[in-house]
């Protein structure tokens, strides 16, 4: 996404560090995949699939959450439909944005009511539900191209995402992540949770604006990016 102005500073917060335990001790880049891995299954109670010799950790999907993976400029909008609580990775220039298990069901008959259909799909939108697996991030992120944390953060990382998963807003030990998850609020989802309905639109259409400039189209989107 080169040649695209950054967005202003103050839309995505500073990436907090996740693996704090009750010990004050800390799974960065440095530490065994055993501990990351008793992290995501002892503290936050998440099934994870093992990982063979020189692979990253993965992460069930469709058991505690669903994942909606958009490119990584499209998800910057969606941040203001989460809570602070909503967890959000990045891997590469891909946004993962955790949802509510069951939502990548929804996810077809959802574009559709929104009239969106089948097109959404090729404007980089998925989702990851039952039987699927993400890669497990394993610190907190530094910036991506168009995205950075608020100027004058204290410690704040500076550089692309090399391919690695990490934490743009990681989960929290001992809290319930499904009561942070975007959901379909008249489904009988969790009370106060986000509406997947406002997250989906905002995606979908976010998606098809970074589609437009790819093409040289919708001069003023860069605008519409930098005031959210």
């Amino acid at each position: 996404m080169a040649g695209t102005a950054p967005l202003a500073a103050s839309t995505v917060p500073h990436p907090r560090r996740p693996f704090d335990s009750a010990s004050g001790s800390e799974c960065g880049a440095g530490s065994g995949s055993g501990t990351v891995r008793h992290w995501y299954e002892n503290d936050l109670g998440w099934a994870t699939v093992p990982a063979a010799p020189g692979e990253p950790l993965r992460l069930v999907t469709g058991v505690r959450f669903d994942v909606l993976e958009v490119p990584a400029r499209a998800g910057v909008r969606a941040l203001r439909h989460l809570l602070p609580g909503s967890p959000v990775a990045l891997q590469g220039d891909r946004m993962r944005l955790l949802v509510a298990a069951g939502s990548a069901e929804e996810l077809p008959g959802l574009l559709a009511w929104l009239e969106w259909g089948a097109p959404a799909l090729d404007l980089g939108l998925r989702a990851l539900g039952a039987g699927g697996a993400m890669d497990a991030p394993t610190r907190p992120g530094p910036a991506v191209t168009g995205i950075r944390p608020p100027s004058g953060s204290a410690g704040a990382p500076a550089g692309p995402v090399q391919g690695a998963a990490v934490w743009l807003r990681p989960p929290e030990s001992g809290c319930e992540v499904e009561a942070s998850l975007p959901t379909l609020s008249a489904m009988g989802g969790v009370k106060g949770a986000p509406d997947l309905v406002r997250l989906v639109h905002t995606v979908a259409t976010e998606c098809h604006r970074v589609r437009l400039r790819r093409v040289g189209h919708g001069p003023e989107d860069s605008q519409a990016f930098a005031s959210s």
